[in-house]
């Protein structure tokens, strides 16, 4: 079986992702190709897209967010995502049990006792009427008759979990601070979610393995969970077997893959590319090691934005009154330095509408 070592899962994961090359592609194409983008802080997304996209423009995905063609709602790892509404309303089932147990698993102890069933019924009541509510606002609605729970425990379940929401704009547009606003995601989108199948198949989880090796892989059954946070997708992935290519890693571990997606050779040359905070190039992994030293692991959860060199994590950066700063992880080279130089400055002109190209790279450590 053909071994795949780091740096060929590592130009492998840059090219699904595209960031090997920019694409040619609409905005709503890139976001359902990536299985969407972690969008916890709602101005991260338009980064990371920048960052893929040759002709990408802010107000094209802001545009795509008041069209309800791409929606924010809790999905994989139960943490926000940008995803296409399409996606949203065929994935949201598949995800429920999943979300609701991560839920449980913060709030086990304050929502012990509380009917679920009774609780996402009544969620669901309060946001019938297609008014735009925060989850404070729900629950208040709902803390007279489960008065002993934690506003944040029984908030979270509903509008985190029970309850399929969209997290309505202006959250999430262009340079726009707004508060969430949650309604119901069928309202939003103007039907229901898709229903769980029913006939002992997983037609959604196959469809999930699909979608992830052709935007992450070659990758690990172990991957793959750690990307969606879904436990059930072995029947899945032995469903759709016959379809898939297997490799190894260097420490032995099978690797999954669609036959004829991208596997560049390991020499191909990688730009520097800024990535946004909570960049799923990164987070979709369990191992982590093809892009990021397991010294900087941390980074990947702490919200750091970090440059790419060579493909992998090299630096962090940061925005200081309009000026890109950006701080290596280990010592550049000079040329590292000219093209995180380079690539910082377009940064600073995108976040500021051409305002200011000013860019500082701190010294190397050491």
């Amino acid at each position: 079986m053909t071994v795949l070592d780091t740096r060929a899962l590592n130009r492998a994961t840059l090219a699904r992702q595209l960031l090997l090359d920019r694409a040619d592609l609409p905005v709503r194409d890139a976001v359902a190709h990536l299985c969407g983008l972690q969008a916890q802080e709602p101005q991260e997304p338009f980064v990371g897209l920048w960052s893929r996209l040759r002709a990408f423009d802010q107000a094209d995905l802001s545009e795509l967010l008041t069209e309800r063609r791409v929606v924010r709602v809790h999905l994989m790892r139960r943490t926000v995502h940008l995803v296409t509404d399409e996606d949203a309303l065929a994935w949201r089932a598949r995800h429920a049990a999943m979300l609701r147990q991560q839920v449980l698993g913060v709030y086990r102890r304050e929502l012990d006792g509380v009917d679920l069933d009774e609780l996402a019924a009544a969620g669901r009541a309060v946001l019938a009427d297609g008014e735009p509510r925060s989850m404070a606002e729900v629950v208040r609605a709902l803390a007279g008759r489960w008065p002993t729970p934690g506003h944040r425990a029984l908030g979270e379940m509903v509008v985190a979990a029970l309850v399929p929401v969209a997290q309505m704009p202006p959250r999430g547009l262009w340079r726009t601070k707004a508060g969430v606003r949650n309604v119901l995601l069928s309202s939003w989108l103007g039907r229901e979610i898709d229903p769980p199948a029913q006939d002992g198949t997983d037609p959604v989880g196959e469809a999930l393995v699909r979608r992830y090796l052709a935007a992450y892989g070659p990758a690990t059954a172990g991957d793959l969970r750690a990307w969606c946070g879904l436990a059930g997708l072995p029947t899945a992935v032995a469903a759709i077997r016959e379809e898939l290519v297997t490799f190894r890693d260097e420490r032995g571990r099978k690797l999954l893959d669609l036959p004829d997606a991208p596997r560049p050779d390991p020499d191909t040359p990688a730009p520097v590319r800024f990535l946004p905070a909570f960049d799923n190039a990164i987070l979709g992994y369990q191992d982590r090691s093809r892009i990021i030293d397991d010294v900087h692991r941390g980074l990947s959860v702490a919200g750091e934005r970090v440059v790419l060199v060579d493909g992998r994590v090299a630096a962090t950066w940061t925005v200081e009154a309009g000026t890109v700063v950006v701080t290596p992880l280990r010592r550049f080279s000079r040329a590292d330095r000219t093209a995180v130089g380079e690539q910082g400055r377009e940064v600073a002109a995108f976040l500021s509408d051409d305002e200011s190209h000013r860019v500082r790279v701190a010294a190397s450590p050491g």
